[in-house]
């Protein structure tokens, strides 16, 4: 892919609210739930009227820090795309109730945010990484006459699969010591207790979350973890990413695939905690499925394979 300046359309925003101008692109957008009304925040970058990405961070209840290096390679491509922190998250309100942590509801809240933006089947693009994959299959099970294009990274279709995987591949791989340390601490009720997170970080995440050294873990990626909130990851994922324990155990949209006709790019990576044979099964069930392999990623493959990651993705993304 050659890398070229964007065109200098892509920085007009003469057609901008002029209180995003102001304030950098960024904003405090209202959307309602069952349980009153609440603030999300998004950032807008840039002015394409033809492309338009809105990026679903992972979690539940992590934070868009995630995908601060995207600066680097969608607007040279001239890309128009929206940070967005989901409701709960880092910058946006976070209430303390938890009825509104479930799927269905985040689906809504997606649709809401898409109508306040102004994007529609001729522009939007939606991307979501792990949970945010999640969301955003679940968002075209539903609203896929709103979307131009769909990515789904590092993200199976089935939870069932998801902890299969887990179960049968990347538990037999782990220490067999550590693995029953960690289960104590999971039965125990005791995943708060900081062993716990230490025994993950250095025996799994290090291995399949980001394959680069935890002492040199990007800033973006750790300031993420510090910010996630539990009060919403545990509900809905479970206490680690050694699979699903969650509301969401349930969750298996791998018959609805082959109904999505949307062009999809589906990302997966050789060392992600989601199996890679899945995400390109799950490619060839789409309609219009693409598939993108990382081979020398993890699940956060736009730090430890970005040499695969943003050059495919940003391929499949300006083809639309």
């Amino acid at each position: 892919m050659t890398v070229r300046q964007p065109p200098a359309s892509y920085f007009d925003t003469a057609t901008w609210d002029p209180r995003d101008v102001v304030s950098g692109g960024s904003r405090m957008v209202p959307i309602r739930t069952p349980s009153g009304g609440f603030r999300v925040w998004t950032r807008r970058v840039g002015n394409n009227p033809d492309l338009k990405v809105l990026l679903l961070h992972g979690g539940p209840g992590a934070s868009d820090e995630l995908y601060e290096s995207f600066d680097l390679w969608f607007p040279p491509a001239g890309i128009e795309y929206y940070y967005y922190d989901q409701l709960g998250s880092f910058r946006s309100d976070q209430p303390r109730d938890p009825s509104l942590w479930n799927l269905p509801r985040f689906v809504d809240e997606v649709e809401q945010l898409r109508q306040v933006l102004g994007l529609d089947s001729t522009n939007f693009i939606l991307f979501g990484q792990s949970w945010g994959g999640l969301l955003a299959l679940e968002y075209a099970v539903h609203h896929q006459e709103q979307l131009k294009g769909l990515v789904i990274s590092n993200m199976m279709a089935s939870s069932r699969l998801y902890n299969a995987y887990a179960h049968d591949v990347l538990m037999p791989a782990m220490d067999k010591e550590v693995l029953a340390e960690i289960q104590r601490f999971e039965a125990d009720g005791a995943t708060d207790d900081p062993r716990y997170e230490e025994l993950l970080l250095e025996h799994h995440y290090a291995l399949h979350i980001c394959r680069i050294p935890l002492a040199e873990w990007p800033d973006p990626l750790n300031r993420a973890f510090a910010h996630i909130n539990k009060d919403i990851y545990v509900p809905m994922q479970g206490p680690s990413e050694l699979g699903m324990s969650g509301n969401l155990e349930d969750w298996d949209r791998t018959a609805d695939l082959e109904d999505i006709d949307v062009p999809t790019l589906v990302i997966g990576a050789t060392r992600d905690t989601m199996d890679p044979a899945h995400m390109r099964w799950m490619s060839e069930q789409l309609p219009q499925g693409h598939y993108l392999h990382c081979p020398d990623g993890s699940h956060c493959c736009q730090f430890d394979d970005a040499q695969h990651f943003f050059p495919g993705l940003v391929e499949f993304l300006v083809s639309l």
